[in-house]
């Protein structure tokens, strides 16, 4: 499972820090991310980071967002910094596993509003 928290309300060029922590009966994490969903919009990838340490970020985010994640405790972070107002949605992470028996699987979080007010 996924246990996400770091959301909230902020002012447009404020900053939030997302944390993500996965659990569960897998062997190997091949990658931990955001996507992120606006009201009438499709769910849409803001970040990852693959095992290894190689990143992927949203072109609108560049420079703006940073991923992070700890190992040791199975945790992906994201530093959002000069928030706008465009980046207000329910932030999911996600987690891509390697399971005994199964082989890949997805986790999902709950999402995590952030809200960001002009």
């Amino acid at each position: 499972q996924l246990q996400a928290s770091g959301g909230g309300l902020v002012q447009a060029g404020g900053s939030l820090r997302l944390s993500c922590t996965v659990s569960g009966d897998f062997f190997r994490i091949n990658a931990m991310g955001w996507y992120r969903q606006a009201p009438g919009k499709q769910r849409e990838l803001v970040a990852s980071m693959a095992d290894g340490g190689r990143t992927n970020y949203a072109e609108f985010v560049k420079a703006r967002f940073t991923i992070s994640r700890d190992n040791a405790k199975n945790t992906v972070y994201l530093q959002m910094n000069s928030l706008e107002v465009e980046d207000a949605a329910v932030y999911y992470c996600y987690a891509d596993v390697m399971k005994l028996g199964l082989g890949r699987y997805d986790y999902w979080g709950q999402g995590t509003q952030v809200t960001v007010s002009s």
